[in-house]
């Protein structure tokens, strides 16, 4: 899959079982081969923070092989 860093910044992301997360912030791309790594994902109110690995600006970093789907939002399979 390809895109660019602009086409997924400040889309909504959702778990699979419907519960916003947050919106997304930034990548964390390999830049060796470019892969995307994580999602930087600003966290909704209602997300318990504690439940995520978080970063130095207070940002929940998903990992990108969860997502499940990227269209109008982006819905990640459970997190382990």
């Amino acid at each position: 899959m390809r895109f660019f860093a602009s086409d997924v910044q400040d889309k909504y992301v959702m778990s699979s079982d419907g519960k916003y997360l947050g919106t997304v912030d930034n990548l964390v791309v390999d830049t060796r081969s470019g892969k995307v790594l994580h999602l930087l994902v600003i966290p909704s109110e209602e997300v318990d923070i504690k439940k995520f690995k978080m970063d130095s600006k207070d940002r929940m970093v998903l990992p990108f092989k969860n997502v499940k789907s990227i269209k109008d939002v982006i819905i990640m399979s459970p997190l382990d």
